[in-house]
C-alpha cells in the first residue's frame, strides 16, 4: 500500500474509532436512564423513510427521543435493494430493526413478532416490538436519479409519480401498486391504522430548494407526504437530505451520540454478513457530517409547498 493509500486507511479507521466511542458512551448513559423511560400513549410517531439508514443519518436524535417515550411506526417504502438480490436487502431489514431496539431503550428487550399483513389487496411486512411496527412495503430501489435498476425492470417510485410506468411490483413480487395513487392510498391507510389528533409524519423534504441534490426516493417519500396532508389531520415534520453535509453542525453532544449509535446499531448488524456491505465504509466523511446535523421544517398548515427556510434545530 502506497503513503496515499496509508494515509487513507488510517482515516477510516480513526473516523470509526471515534464514532464507535460516541455510540458506546451514548449507549451506556441510556442504560442508566433506562428506568425513567415511560411510555407516553399522547405522543404517536410515524417515520416514513425511503431506504432502511434514512431515518438514523438525518434524523436519528428525532427518532430516539421520541421512541423511548411514545408510540412509533416506521415506514420504509423501498427495499433499499441498490440493484442486488434478496441476500442484500433482507440483511438491510435486519439491521434496520437493530437501529428500532436502540432507538426504544428500556422498551427494546424482547423479540420482534413479524409476519405479513394486508392493507387493502396488498401483502405488506410488518415487525412489531413493544409500542412500535415496523412495515416494509420493498418496492425497487430507484437509484439516487430515479431511473432504477435493470434487475427490477428499472421501476422507481419517481416513474410511477411521472406516469412513466403504471404500476411497480415489490422486489419478491408479494404485490403491485396500479399507480401513485394507489401507493399514496396505501401508505395513508398504514398511517391512519395507528394515527391519534398528537400524530406526527417525519419524512424527508420534498423542496428542492430546501433540500437541493437529494436522492429520489427521499424525495418521493416527502412528495407522498406531501400530497397527503392535504386532506389527513396529521402534523408534519421536513427533513434535510444529502444536503445536510453542506450545513453548519448544530447538533448537541447528546444528540450527536444517539444519532450515532443508531448509525452504527444499523452499520454493525450489516457487517456482521458481509463486512463488505458496511455503508459508513463507502463514505465515512460524509456519514460523520451527516451524524453531527439535523435539520428540519414544519410546513404551514393547510399548504401542501413552500419556501420556507429550514429550522435551526429540533427540540
Amino acid at each position: 500500500m502506497d503513503q496515499l493509500g496509508q494515509r487513507d486507511g488510517c482515516r477510516r479507521w480513526l473516523y470509526r474509532a471515534l464514532l464507535i466511542a460516541i455510540a458506546l458512551s451514548w449507549q451506556a448513559a441510556a442504560a442508566q436512564d433506562a428506568v425513567r423511560y415511560t411510555s407516553n400513549y399522547d405522543q404517536n410517531d410515524i417515520f416514513v423513510a425511503a431506504h432502511q439508514d434514512d431515518w438514523q443519518l438525518f434524523l436519528g436524535d428525532v427518532a430516539a427521543t421520541r421512541a423511548a417515550s411514545g408510540r412509533t411506526t416506521f415506514i420504509y417504502l423501498t427495499a433499499g435493494d441498490d440493484g442486488r438480490d434478496s441476500s442484500y436487502w433482507l440483511i438491510r431489514e435486519k439491521a434496520a430493526l437493530k437501529s428500532t431496539r436502540i432507538a426504544l431503550g428500556a422498551k427494546g428487550r424482547g423479540e420482534f413478532v413479524c409476519g405479513v399483513i394486508n392493507f387493502g389487496t396488498h401483502a405488506i411486512r410488518q415487525c412489531a416490538l413493544a409500542d412500535s411496527k415496523s412495515f416494509f412495503l420493498r418496492l425497487p430501489d430507484g437509484k439516487r436519479n430515479g431511473a432504477g435498476f435493470s434487475r427490477y425492470g428499472n421501476e422507481s417510485m419517481r416513474k410511477l409519480r411521472s406516469e412513466r410506468i403504471s404500476r411497480i411490483t415489490a422486489v419478491d413480487a408479494s404485490t403491485t401498486y396500479k399507480g401513485w395513487n394507489d401507493l399514496a392510498a396505501t401508505i395513508a391507510a398504514l398511517i391512519s391504522a395507528s394515527a391519534t389528533e398528537s400524530t406526527t409524519v417525519h419524512t424527508m423534504d420534498p423542496n428542492v430548494a430546501v433540500n437541493p441534490h437529494d436522492h429520489f426516493d427521499h424525495r418521493m417519500a416527502g412528495m407522498l407526504i406531501q400530497n397527503l396532508r392535504n386532506r389527513e389531520p396529521w402534523r408534519v415534520r421536513y427533513y434535510v437530505g444529502y444536503a445536510l453535509s453542506s450545513r453548519a453542525p448544530n447538533r448537541s453532544n447528546d444528540q450527536v451520540r444517539a444519532k450515532t449509535a443508531l448509525f452504527l446499531a444499523y452499520d454493525e448488524e450489516i457487517q456482521r454478513f458481509n463486512p463488505e456491505w458496511s455503508a459508513y465504509r463507502e463514505h465515512p466523511a460524509f456519514y460523520s457530517q451527516c451524524l453531527l446535523r439535523t435539520y428540519a421544517r414544519s410546513p404551514r398548515a393547510g399548504k401542501s409547498s413552500g419556501r420556507r427556510s429550514p429550522s435551526a434545530a429540533i427540540r
